[in-house]
């Protein structure tokens, strides 16, 4: 898997990608329980829940089905202000999709595991990319501050934080050139 913070990361650079407006403390804090949230399932080693199984490690809430249906819950009770079924509300559960689907586009990026059950429940059939360039996170927290936690923060900082901070970037002057352009034409 990519780490936590990476996950959260890339989430925030999405938020600043899907909008320039200034949004409420709760969108950018749900972006990033969004984002990590599908971890959830590394509870299940406790109660012997194998990580091939489908409620195992990136398994079920690794999957697209579980990235739409967190993204209604998470839009139909945290935006509650927001009319129901609009554009604006089929814009933030589109946008909270994406980020909770981020998490297994991501962990299919890495070098380990047994992939991502990205059709589940419908299929267990578990998938990387053909190219995975990020180092596989270590699960939990004791082994991620070693010399294999900073080759894993060195590996995702070069693929997940750089394109994502770029994409923010890039959205960010993309704006800032329309609303120059806006202002010119008047």
């Amino acid at each position: 898997m990519a780490s936590a913070f990476s996950h959260a990361f890339v989430a925030i650079a999405l938020g600043k990608t899907y909008t320039g407006a200034r949004m409420p403390w709760r969108f950018w804090l749900l972006s990033a329980l969004c984002a990590v949230g599908p971890d959830v399932d590394v509870v299940g080693f406790a109660f012997g829940i194998r990580y091939g199984d489908m409620l195992g490690h990136r398994g079920l809430t690794h999957s697209l089905a579980f990235a739409l249906l967190l993204a209604l819950v998470v839009v139909w009770f945290a935006f509650r202000a927001m009319p129901r079924r609009t554009r604006g509300w089929w814009a933030l559960v589109t946008y909270f999709f994406v980020v909770t689907a981020s998490h297994g586009a991501l962990d299919a990026l890495t070098n380990g595991g047994l992939g991502v059950a990205f059709c589940a429940p419908f299929s267990a059939t578990r998938y990387f990319f053909p190219w995975q360039p990020v180092e596989v996170s270590p699960i939990g927290v004791a082994p991620f501050f070693s010399q294999r936690g900073l080759e894993v923060i060195m590996s995702e900082i070069v693929w997940l934080w750089l394109p994502a901070a770029a994409l923010a970037v890039c959205a960010w002057g993309y704006r800032k050139l329309m609303r120059r352009g806006g202002e010119e034409a008047r």
